[in-house]
């Protein structure tokens, strides 16, 4: 047996002497991403970057529960919204983000709400050290879809969460 093993390994040294091993080649390719993917990703980060601001202070209630409207919305849409008339349609869990992450996922949830012709999302921030709780009504304020918010009812998060009120527009918008 060990005869015949010999015989081998000399006949394929025999016909591979004098050929050069190839060099490896240590790149790993990552699958590109769809153009689609990148336009959507830079979209959702200037959405973020250009209408959240941490300086701006919009007139926020000092006492009672979260709440705000824009200035054009009845304010019975807010108490709509404090009764849980609404069914929020997407569900945004904040927990465990950061500020900029958190931003960013704020940006792409109202995004989808207008694409999905969603009117009504709720938004998890959790109770936590308080930094999202205090954020997150300023960064609504400020995004020019955001019709209304209030704290929500206990069966969507309680003080630990927000429904917001989505302007999506008069006609859905199709995709290309």
């Amino acid at each position: 047996m060990n005869k015949e093993k010999d015989e081998g390994m000399a006949l394929f040294s025999a016909l591979t002497q004098g050929i050069k091993p190839l060099k490896q080649n240590k790149r790993h390719f990552a699958a590109p991403q769809s153009p689609k993917k990148q336009l959507e990703e830079k979209t959702t980060q200037l959405h973020a970057d250009s209408y959240f601001s941490d300086t701006y202070q919009p007139l926020l209630p000092l006492e009672g529960a979260m709440r705000w409207a824009r200035e054009d919305v009845d304010s019975y849409e807010v108490k709509r919204l404090r009764r849980g008339d609404y069914q929020p349609d997407l569900l945004l869990d904040l927990h465990g983000m950061r500020q900029t992450e958190a931003k960013l996922e704020i940006a792409a949830l109202i995004q989808a709400c207008i694409k999905q012709h969603s009117h009504c999302c709720c938004v998890m921030h959790g109770h936590g050290s308080g930094v999202l709780k205090q954020n997150i009504p300023m960064w609504l304020a400020q995004h020019p879809h955001v019709k209304a918010f209030h704290k929500a009812p206990k069966e969507w998060g309680g003080d630990a969460a927000l429904l917001v009120l989505v302007d999506v527009g008069e006609h859905p918008q199709w995709d290309d």
